[in-house]
């Protein structure tokens, strides 16, 4: 019997354990999507506690204290942040079987030195060990980047942010690189023409311009677009059910802004068309400007109207959605490279029916210009488990280049999350070492740990060339 999260974990031969151990192990981490604080990095955040840092706003804890019957003053209510932990810590030994039970104890080992196992009975315990360093200087935020080697994140930025922490960091000239991504999600949501307008009128004011027509709107856009790009950014995101590739004409936008801006309903396919145009007009920007695109698709959110109204969005109410995603992203991918105005490209699925299809997908846009130009983004979200890793993996391994995959993110709101990257090295290291000592692959360990090295590393490194 192997012991629990040992140096071997997840590896399960000889070959494994060379391979993570002498080429994975040790490299640096670059985390090209999370959703962590730029403020928090930008001033050196010391927390107070563990709570702080490692149960706000982590809405799968959050999901598992709910489902084990904690109360929701014990999660995002007004207990104590103590009584919070010892919630979680109770609800722990239940998650067996869940990412979670892994995800905790390895951070509690990478971070703190805890090799306890977490319940009820030795919470006070870890809780005040856990604080006690946090409150050091080698534990503030910068100093938990560190501990895990990471050299650069980026972070998900709406077109109005100032960016004035990311410049702050820059000014500092530290080692760290943390870098803006595009998340321009608000400005194309025309589900919510009154919210819409909102976000429209607040633009008018960063640009101080008035924004009275589409082409004002897409002016003003454009602008955030060149700001973020002079301020280091070069990466896009969108957080889509799907892709919006309908058909439409410039008068048809311009129609459909003016009905928005007078605050009329529109109609379901306006509103497609307008998506549409709106993911055309940035797509081609950051093909202009040599940017990466990021697409993160079919998460059905917001499910219990009860908990949004009490709660607001991102708190764990989001579940797999099953939109159809094939048709729609081939349209929108061929007319972008049928102008060739299709820039690097990085599609994310939540379905993993939908694994496969996207597999095939990439390989369409492939062309030859770029190593691994159209990427099958890293199991994402509910995916970003063992078993949904390994079904990712095995699909991009059957129908395109695994060689090629610009590797893990931790698509986090916490600084805890990075043994993530250990966590999917793990995986890919076990992947290939059962390959080798099934025979199904020749037992050339420098070659086999190079591409182990690539895929956890200098492929992103050379994909995003920050």
């Amino acid at each position: 019997m192997k012991p629990f999260l040992d140096e071997n974990f997840l590896l399960q031969n000889e070959t494994a354990e060379k391979l993570y151990h002498d080429f994975a192990k040790s490299l640096p981490i670059i985390d090209y999507h999370n959703h962590l604080i730029p403020e928090q990095i930008a001033n050196d955040k010391q927390f107070e506690n563990i709570t702080q840092v490692w149960l706000a706003g982590d809405h799968y804890k959050w999901r598992a204290m709910r489902a084990n019957g904690v109360d929701e003053k014990y999660i995002t209510g007004d207990a104590s942040d103590f009584e919070k932990f010892e919630k979680w810590a109770e609800t722990v030994p239940y998650t067996l079987r869940n990412p979670l039970y892994h995800w905790t104890h390895l951070e509690l080992q990478r971070y703190f030195g805890i090799t306890d196992i977490l319940s009820g009975k030795t919470a006070r315990k870890i809780y005040d060990e856990c604080s006690a360093k946090l409150q050091t200087p080698e534990y503030s935020v910068r100093g938990l980047l560190a501990k895990m080697n990471v050299e650069a994140v980026c972070t998900t930025d709406d077109p109005l942010d100032s960016l004035n922490f990311h410049q702050q960091l820059a000014a500092e000239g530290v080692a760290l690189k943390m870098l803006p991504a595009f998340r321009p999600d608000k400005a194309m949501n025309s589900d919510d023409v009154a919210g819409l307008n909102e976000y429209i009128d607040k633009l008018e004011g960063v640009v101080n311009t008035t924004i009275t027509n589409f082409q004002d709107y897409i002016n003003a856009l454009k602008s955030r677009h060149d700001y973020f790009a002079e301020n280091g950014c070069s990466v896009s995101d969108h957080g889509l059910e799907q892709i919006y590739a309908e058909d439409y004409t410039d008068d048809e936008i311009s129609t459909i802004f003016d009905k928005i801006r007078s605050k009329e309903n529109i109609s379901y396919e306006e509103n497609l068309k307008f998506k549409s145009a709106m993911l055309i007009y940035f797509a081609e920007w950051d093909h202009e400007k040599g940017w990466v695109q990021q697409y993160h698709l079919g998460a059905l959110r917001n499910n219990n109207a009860r908990m949004l109204r009490q709660l607001g969005p991102d708190t764990g109410w989001d579940s797999i959605g099953d939109f159809s995603q094939a048709r729609m992203l081939s349209k929108f991918l061929n007319r972008l490279d049928n102008q060739d105005k299709l820039a690097k490209t990085i599609i994310y699925n939540l379905n993993p029916a939908d694994n496969e299809l996207i597999a095939t997908m990439i390989g369409n846009f492939n062309d030859g210009s770029v190593a691994g130009k159209v990427q099958f983004g890293s199991a994402w979200w509910f995916l970003d488990q063992k078993d949904g890793m390994i079904k990712q993996l095995n699909a991009l391994s059957n129908m395109g280049l695994l060689s090629r995959l610009v590797g893990m993110l931790t698509d986090s709101r916490s600084f805890l999350s990075f043994p993530r990257h250990e966590y999917f090295r793990r995986i890919v290291c076990n992947l290939f070492g059962e390959d080798v000592e099934n025979g199904e692959l020749p037992n050339d360990i420098e070659w086999v740990g190079k591409i182990v090295q690539d895929i956890s590393y200098f492929n992103a490194k050379n994909y995003f060339t920050f």
